[in-house]
Order: structure tokens, then sequence, then C-alpha cells
């Protein structure tokens, strides 16, 4: 089974699928298609586009099937290795799962687009600038505060559903936004935060993420060089 990603630093919906991989112990070799540019002609580009007809990372191939798409590839991996409940394992625990991993999914645009992942990046003052002009950023915000202590306080921890499951792999590269801005949450989330961060596939993420040396301007929008 191989995954294809993007770079560790940014890529977020490659993010995703690897650390649940890792930290569920399902074995895969990982194959990086580092981003150049996202034009048609860019070598990334074309490279992608050969293995899934949406020409975007990450993309999990198992034998001659192709799995495109992060919830996809989660939901693919959920019933192929049922044994391990990559899903909570009550139902209505996870049918709540699910209902959140859809919502960031499909949601959050602010966030994601004004705090784009940046692992290596710490960046406060931008964070600041961004809640203080973006209303968007401070509804997504709210709303992640309010999903996140809501599942915990279910749950009582210290994953969102108690035991790791797809939706912290899911909410790992927020986690990521949450640091390099210095986002404000209550001590519960930053908890959980620091649980999520510390979690094995996530540490390993961001060991690769920390090694990469690319500086892509096109990605960063608040830098003009890395460091």
């Amino acid at each position: 089974m191989q995954l294809y990603i993007g770079n560790k630093n940014y890529s977020s919906w490659s993010m995703r699928p690897w650390v649940l991989l890792r930290q569920f112990g399902i074995p895969f070799d990982e194959v990086m298609l580092r981003f150049d540019g996202f034009e048609a002609g860019s070598a990334f580009k074309l490279a992608v586009s050969r293995l899934s007809p949406a020409g975007r990372v990450p993309v999990l191939m198992d034998g001659p099937l192709v799995v495109w798409d992060t919830l996809a590839i989660a939901e693919y991996l959920a019933e192929k290795y049922a044994d391990r409940a990559l899903w909570p394992r009550q139902p209505a625990a996870r049918a709540r799962a699910r209902s959140i991993c859809a919502e960031m999914h499909a949601g959050f645009g602010a966030l994601r687009s004004h705090c784009p992942m940046n692992i290596e990046a710490s960046l406060p003052e931008v964070g600041a600038r961004v809640l203080a002009e973006q209303a968007g950023v401070r509804i997504d915000l709210a709303r992640l505060v309010a999903m996140w202590m809501d599942a915990l306080a279910a749950s009582g921890g210290p994953f969102l559903f108690g035991e790791y499951s797809i939706a912290d792999a899911y909410f790992a590269p927020v986690a990521a936004r949450l640091r390099t801005y210095a986002l404000p949450v209550p001590d519960s989330v930053a908890r959980y935060v620091d649980q999520l961060w510390s979690s094995a596939g996530v540490s390993a993420w961001v060991r690769g993420a920390l090694a990469e040396q690319d500086f892509l301007p096109f990605e960063e929008p608040y830098r003009c060089s890395r460091g």
C-alpha cells in the first residue's frame, strides 16, 4: 500500500491519512510529491494527475485500487482494518465523529484560508492580526472550540472520543494551525492540542516537516524567507 503526499510542512490534507496510518501501525510506503506549484504544467500537477482524476494529494494505492480524497481514504482504511476500530466503537460516538469530520471537510474555509498550515513557522503576531481583522476566522475558531469541548466533555478524553480515532487524525492539521498562529483557546482545548501533538502519528509527521528545507513562497503569504 502506498500513500502519495505533498510537503509535510504545508500539506494539511496529506497529513490526515498519514498520521492515521502511522498511529494505528498500518504498514504503508510513503511517496512524496513535492510541491512546485499547482498550475497545470507544474511537475507536481503532472505527477499527481497520473494517479488520480482529481489531481490532488493524498492518493492511496492498494494494489490496483486507487483511492483519493482524505475522507474516502479514511473510510476505506476503517473498513479494511475493521478490527482496529479506527472510528469510535460506540455507534452514537461513531456517528458524531463522522459528523464533525464531514463538517471539517466542507467548512472552516476562513481558518484554512487565512491561517494556512505551516508547521515549521511561528507566527503569533499574524494570528493576532488575523483574529482582529477576519470575522470569519473568529467564527470558525469559536465553532472549533465548542465542537472539541463538547466531544471531550462527553468522552472524558484524552482524545476527542476517548480513544484515538479518525477524528483526531482529521483535526491534527487544525492543531498545527492553532500552534503556528498562537490562536487563543481554553485550557481544556490546549491540553487536547498538546496530547494530539505528542501522539505517535502526529509527532512523526512533525519531525518530517521540520526536516524539510523547502521554502515555497506561494504557500507562505506571511513570510519572505524561512526562519
